[in-house]
């Protein structure tokens, strides 16, 4: 298997972020989820080597919020009607990668970060 060396921001922050380094590409599963902690939050992070011809990382809150439980990591990833998803284990109710909204509950979102690959450091974006 290739890895890329550069990729692409997962969405375009609209306003200043700081980069900060959470982990390395090493941690990262394929289109699978995996959760690292930041400043008291776990962040679940999804690795999709190929969307739309391109490397991206989605960082997302772990924390499911009909349950409580900290388990939206484990969550299966996919698409429903266009949209990048990732399913809950425990409700099954499907949260959109780019902005945390769930496409089942719309009072439900989970909150998101700007994340990217800068060479084999995954960043996340914190607010300036």
């Amino acid at each position: 298997m290739s890895q890329t060396t550069t990729a692409l921001i997962q969405t375009e922050p609209t306003h200043a972020v700081t980069w900060r380094a959470l982990c390395h590409r090493r941690d990262l599963v394929a289109n699978s989820g995996v959760v690292a902690w930041l400043d008291g939050y776990q962040v679940a992070l999804f690795h999709l080597p190929q969307v739309d011809d391109h490397e991206k990382v989605f960082a997302i809150e772990n924390k499911d919020p009909k349950s409580g439980a900290n388990v939206i990591g484990r969550g299966i990833v996919g698409t429903l009607k266009g949209e990048l998803v990732v399913a809950s284990p425990l409700y099954k109710q499907h949260f959109r990668l780019k902005d945390g909204a769930c496409l089942e509950y719309p009072e439900q979102r989970l909150r998101v970060w700007p994340a990217r690959l800068q060479g084999d450091t995954v960043e996340i974006g914190l607010d300036s």
